[in-house]
């Protein structure tokens, strides 16, 4: 079962998110479902080693920097 999100992305992150997943020989609907799958998994992963799952995951690029 699939369900359908309506997800508004600025300009720039579009173009972003369709180079990484050219770059990955994926569509961009499947290249987003697999960082979105990454980034919900619980800890133990590599970008959440064995931490709280409630801890959010420090956050790439632009964004604003991780928490202390």
């Amino acid at each position: 079962m699939t369900k359908h999100v309506n997800l508004r992305l600025p300009d720039d992150v579009h173009a972003m998110a369709a180079a990484a997943a050219a770059a990955d020989d994926r569509s961009l609907n499947s290249w987003l479902i697999s960082v979105v799958r990454r980034a919900a998994e619980p800890a133990g992963t590599p970008d959440r080693p064995d931490v709280d799952p409630a801890t959010p995951a420090p956050l790439r690029g632009r964004g604003h920097p991780p928490r202390p």
